[in-house]
């Protein structure tokens, strides 16, 4: 099961019985995942662009998950005594996949957030897994490839369009604070110690937006050590630094731009 994505250098690991479940149960499920995971790409430039923020590419992701029925659900869970209700417990899950008899598969994407989002997407699982709800909830993280490499997916990019300033960031669609813009500036400028505008950029860039406080494989693999989730059987899925791309340049930004014309027209309405 897989075994396209471990090719990738995709991580896979699965809790709880979770592989004789998907396996036996949902072998389609395991396909479409599958399938939809080894179509994603995110362009350099996207990662750039975003900040940090959630990519194009994780988007896209989300809706190739939803064009073959994984939605986004919201479970409500209710104690009723003598018919009367007393108590009542919401959760919303990213996308959920329906199967005939009732069973459902959970995911959940997680980017880049804060880490502590995954105690709360364990603790979910374990909830709605404890009331029948979910037979096996699935994670999809940054995994150590691409959190690891993060620095040198960046620096690459800057050499390779050869970018010493910030006036060239711009044309990139980055935009920095301006705490940020001082913070580089100061360590290009220093007496003592001074580094390169890249060296500058790259530092502060990936540990203000990717730094270890982050969702990434290590965070999770923490938490389910511990035993946050269990017993909900759990699929646990690491994107790897092969899904960022190099060779798209300005056309990668065209989506970009056109994805936030059209928030900013949505705020507006």
């Amino acid at each position: 099961m897989f075994e396209r994505l471990l090719e990738r250098g995709f991580q896979v690991e699965f809790q709880s019985h979770a592989k004789a479940i998907l396996g036996v149960d949902f072998p389609a499920a395991a396909e479409e995942l599958e399938t939809a995971l080894l179509s994603t790409t995110i362009p350099i430039e996207e990662i750039i662009a975003g900040g940090g923020g959630e990519s194009r590419g994780t988007q896209r992701l989300r809706r190739a998950l939803a064009a073959l029925g994984w939605l986004k659900t919201t479970f409500t869970i209710e104690k009723r005594i003598n018919g009367v209700p007393r108590e009542s417990q919401s959760h919303e899950v990213d996308h959920v996949r329906d199967f005939d008899g009732g069973q459902r598969i959970a995911l959940e994407i997680e980017w880049n957030n804060k880490d502590p989002f995954y105690d709360r997407d364990l603790e979910n699982y374990k909830r709605l897994h404890a009331d029948g709800a979910i037979s096996v909830g699935v994670i999809v993280t940054r995994g150590t490839s691409l959190h690891g490499n993060m620095r040198a997916l960046v620096r690459r990019f800057l050499d390779e369009r050869g970018i010493d300033d910030l006036a060239a960031l711009a044309e990139w669609g980055y935009q920095p604070t301006p705490r940020q813009k001082v913070a580089i500036e100061q360590r290009i400028v220093r007496a003592r110690s001074a580094i390169t505008f890249r060296d500058a950029f790259v530092d502060k860039f990936v540990s203000d937006k990717f730094g270890e406080a982050t969702t990434h494989w290590r965070k999770l693999d923490d938490r389910v050590r511990r035993g946050v989730g269990n017993p909900c059987p759990l699929l646990l899925i690491g994107l790897p630094d092969s899904i960022v791309t190099f060779g798209e340049g300005k056309a990668a930004l065209e989506e970009v731009e056109a994805a936030e014309a059209e928030a900013e027209a949505r705020a507006g309405a």
